[in-house]
């Protein structure tokens, strides 16, 4: 099977796996970092096809839509393993998203070049207007509240504490990972493209803030 006909299998895996969540980890969550990771890859000179099937997949075996994050990476492996002979292209695109996952204080360092433009389009969708809009579609599909003057970021550097979804707000969410981000890059591309999403998030606390208060005593 070619590389072309695998991506276009793997598009319509990911549809068919992904089409129906409302967490913020849809298809088209899936779709915006398959086209990051390919403009990503073509700036740092990485291997296109590895970044896109890694990218298309990723949320596939992803633990927060599986019962375990062993399930979800045997069903991707066991899907690709029907479609490409060469074992080291499936290694690599199983490591890459094997060690994808921010996990609590960035998780494990990236081994590749291709792994590193596929984290960085993954981050850049938590950045800026949508990742504000996944975080609140997020929190509200695990209940959380948006905003508690109350309750106090926690310290995720825990993978425990990460994968613990029913405390915290939405705007907490922002100190205990999205505002990480932008220092968490891999790639010079990457760093540029996530300045502008974090600057924008910034701006938009400062702004929830000012409404959030306005009028009180």
């Amino acid at each position: 099977m070619n590389t072309a006909q695998i991506i276009t299998e793997a598009e319509a895996f990911a549809r068919s796996e992904l089409g129906q969540d409302t967490t913020g980890h849809d298809w088209w969550h899936t779709e915006r970092v398959r086209n990051t990771a390919a403009l990503i890859a073509q700036m740092e000179g990485a291997d296109a096809f590895i970044c896109t099937a890694a990218a298309l997949l990723h949320d596939v075996a992803d633990e927060k839509l599986n019962p375990s994050k062993a399930e979800g990476m045997r069903k991707v492996h066991n899907w690709l393993a029907e479609r490409i002979e060469d074992e080291a292209q499936l290694t690599h695109i199983m490591q890459i998203i094997d060690t994808m996952s921010f996990s609590g204080g960035g998780g494990e360092p990236m081994a590749t070049l291709e792994g590193r433009c596929v984290q960085d389009a993954d981050r850049l969708d938590a950045l800026g207007a949508i990742g504000i809009a996944r975080t609140m579609v997020f929190s509200g599909a695990k209940g959380r509240p948006v905003y508690d003057p109350e309750i106090p970021p926690r310290d995720e550097t825990l993978k425990q504490e990460y994968r613990d979804y029913s405390k915290g707000t939405a705007v907490n969410h922002f100190y205990e990972k999205l505002l990480k981000l932008k220092d968490l890059m891999n790639t010079g591309y990457g760093r540029r493209l996530a300045e502008e999403r974090h600057d924008f998030m910034v701006q938009y606390l400062e702004q929830f803030y000012r409404e959030w208060n306005q009028g009180a005593i």
